[in-house]
């Protein structure tokens, strides 16, 4: 059986998915474990360990997080909810 279990999502502003940018997975410490480029549509997807971590995304003049618990065999689903930087 597989260790990876599956974090994917989304990426949205205003209610709307965003094109362009990176999702960033930090562990549960806050350091730097992966990063991805959004789909067109938006999406990500890392494969982890199960545990605690956080999505981080970075997109032009925006970003935002969300903590989210990765379970073997669970795949998680999370969207992230991106705000102009202050």
């Amino acid at each position: 059986m597989a260790k990876e279990t599956v974090i994917q999502g989304i990426v949205v502003k205003d209610g709307q998915p965003v094109s362009s940018g990176y999702a960033r997975l930090l562990d549960d410490g806050g350091d730097f474990t992966a990063e991805v480029p959004l789909s067109a549509t938006g999406q990500f997807r890392f494969f982890a360990r199960p545990g605690s971590w956080t999505v981080r995304a970075l997109v032009p003049g925006a970003a935002g997080e969300r903590k989210v618990v990765a379970r073997q065999g669970e795949p998680v689903d999370a969207q992230v909810e991106v705000t102009a930087a202050a």
